[in-house]
């Protein structure tokens, strides 16, 4: 049994998630995220301007008259959550930490993909492999899925995009779509995506807070690394430190973006305090853009 507070938290983000969904995702998605192929459905009369190719010379031999294949798209997909759960993840300067906004996008996502009857799997990860739930239909499963990724305390704190990238590619063994939903703040991780981004359709979500790309002013701070627990004492007010810090975050923001690029990589980013639904929607429509170009 989940606590009520919780349930009150995931029916609420049901509601706001299913009208991003019905209002701006769920046909956005279907057109962007192909299905596994075409698929034998009928045969019917030869018509002017029908592809010989496809022209059943069995059926035309017993019917002596020309009778054509009909394909259609094999649209059932699998979409796999994998969410980055480490101690990085628990920061928040706004109203949600990322963990809550990746909770929210990972549901617009799942809702996205059971509206338009595909299944949707989960992968917990931090330094390592935390949980699975594999690939299932339904309201009921996606709600689990949300509660998993709201409520999981992990046994690990830093991130290892490797280790989560490398389990996927041992179970998942048909072509799934994946979103990596994350903050990224991890290393050498270019080889185990590009291996996933030819095998499976990946998408990277960065989840990011704007006080990971500046320090306020307020002069001196005692701070916390999440992951590796060392503290440290920081003097914001200092515009060389502040200015150092930047110019790290924007640098790291870049070679990401270029890695992206390479691997030739559609990608998300969202920031805390901004529309998250929107943000999917103009991925979307972006990506259907390049796919028909």
């Amino acid at each position: 049994m989940l606590p009520k507070d919780l349930i009150r938290r995931i029916r609420k983000l049901e509601i706001r998630t299913r009208k991003v969904v019905s209002d701006m995702l769920a046909g956005q998605y279907h057109s962007v995220f192909k299905g596994r192929g075409m698929a034998f459905s009928e045969v019917r009369q030869y018509q002017p301007g029908d592809e010989i190719r496809i022209i059943d010379w069995n059926v035309t031999a017993r019917m002596n008259e020309a009778y054509v294949k009909v394909f259609t798209e094999e649209r059932e997909l699998t979409v796999m959550l994998l969410v980055d759960v480490s101690a990085s993840k628990e920061f928040g300067s706004k109203e949600r930490t990322k963990a809550e906004i990746a909770a929210e996008v990972a549901a617009q996502i799942a809702f996205s993909a059971i509206a338009n009857n595909d299944r949707v799997g989960l992968i917990l990860f931090s330094d390592r492999v935390e949980k699975v739930v594999p690939p299932r239909k339904g309201r009921t499963h996606v709600l689990r899925l949300v509660s998993d990724i709201l409520t999981f305390q992990p046994q690990g704190k830093g991130t290892d995009l490797s280790t989560g990238l490398t389990y996927l590619t041992q179970v998942a063994k048909r072509k799934a779509v994946t979103f990596l939903i994350s903050d990224f703040q991890a290393r050498d991780y270019e080889k185990p995506l590009r291996l996933v981004g030819r095998k499976h359709d990946l998408v990277p979500v960065v989840v990011e807070d704007p006080l990971e790309e500046a320090f306020p002013r307020l002069g001196l701070v005692e701070m916390e690394d999440p992951e590796s627990g060392e503290r440290f004492v920081v003097d914001t007010s200092d515009p060389r430190v502040r200015g150092r810090f930047a110019r790290a975050m924007q640098t790291a923001r870049d070679e990401r973006r270029k890695l992206f690029k390479k691997l030739e990589l559609d990608h998300v980013e969202l920031r805390a305090g901004d529309d998250h639904g929107k943000a999917l929607a103009q991925f979307f429509r972006a990506r259907a853009r390049r796919m028909a170009a």
